[in-house]
């Protein structure tokens, strides 16, 4: 099992926290993002999934 490749997705971030509750930049930062247009990529599970739902309008993915 140690070998199985994960599924990842990738993000990219749309829009600015600025303006925005703390809780939402929180999350975003918690992603890895916190400027412009940046794009990482992330393991496609529940949890990235749940944080992804909470900023449609922040975030886009890109592919996954």
């Amino acid at each position: 099992m140690a070998n199985a490749k994960k599924k990842t997705i990738k993000i990219k971030q749309i829009g600015s926290p600025i303006r925005r509750p703390a809780y939402q930049e929180k999350i975003l930062i918690g992603l890895g993002l916190g400027k412009m247009h940046r794009v990482v990529e992330r393991e496609d599970s529940a949890e990235v999934r749940g944080a992804i739902a909470k900023l449609p309008h922040l975030v886009q993915v890109v592919e996954g």
